[in-house]
């Protein structure tokens, strides 16, 4: 098991009293990792002092002004790749598929591609597979990181963390595109609405259609690299 993998998966749910209670732990954790940079592991802090610290109702209020009144923010992967397209739905029946292959039943209400879930079935994985899997998402990790910068949040540090764990640097065309899709003010429920009013999502049969980055992730999920001899998965 991949600790630092599921420490950053539980930070990014939804906030709980329980989360609360296991911050010093997580911490802990998030502290002591050599493959994250010192500044890395000092970006995590505030983060997990707000967390440990801050009020309840002020977290889950701030999670979901943050996580779930923004699309931009979402944590649902394939949002960020497909949007409104109905291939993002073959690519969640293949992605949920590939957590049933590993042994890996996801017991939540949240879609297969909520980053948390995937980061808890990653955790599970080789070194190798968990590695580019997080590589294909890079650009991802990059443009969340740069919005949540901007907004002053303490969460940008999670999505630095990712893409040093993925040992990738993030396509920069790839970054400006998402960058250039504008942001709605989460106060603003009116425009709200309009931008997530969305065409029926069809779960087809096809898992190959969409984009390619998705589909390089499903691929490289269902054909894991076989760590070199002597080298010991996480």
């Amino acid at each position: 098991m991949d600790r630092t993998l599921k420490a950053l998966s539980l930070i990014l749910s939804y906030p709980t009293r329980a989360l609360q209670h296991a911050m010093p732990e997580i911490g802990g954790v998030l502290s002591s990792d050599t493959r994250l940079t010192a500044a890395a592991r000092r970006g995590l802090r505030p983060l997990v002092e707000e967390l440990s610290g801050r009020d309840i109702y002020d977290l889950e209020e701030q999670y979901v002004m943050l996580f779930d009144r923004s699309r931009t923010l979402s944590l649902n992967l394939f949002e960020h790749v497909h949007g409104e397209s109905r291939d993002r739905g073959s690519a969640m029946v293949s992605l949920l598929e590939t957590y049933r292959d590993g042994g890996f039943e996801p017991v939540t209400s949240e879609l297969p591609d909520h980053l948390p879930v995937l980061l808890e079935f990653l955790a599970t994985r080789p070194h190798s597979e968990m590695q580019e899997t997080l590589a294909d998402a890079a650009h991802i990790f990059e443009a969340l990181n740069a919005r949540l910068v901007r907004r002053e949040s303490p969460y940008a540090a999670v999505f630095a963390a990712l893409l040093q764990l993925s040992g990738a640097t993030a396509d920069a065309e790839a970054v400006a595109e998402l960058l250039d899709q504008p942001e709605v003010d989460p106060n603003d429920l009116e425009a709200l609405d309009a931008v997530w009013e969305e065409s029926e999502v069809r779960f087809g049969p096809d898992p190959n259609a969409g984009c390619p980055q998705v589909r390089d992730m499903l691929a490289r999920m269902d054909n894991p690299v076989t760590p070199a001899p002597g080298v010991a998965a996480e």
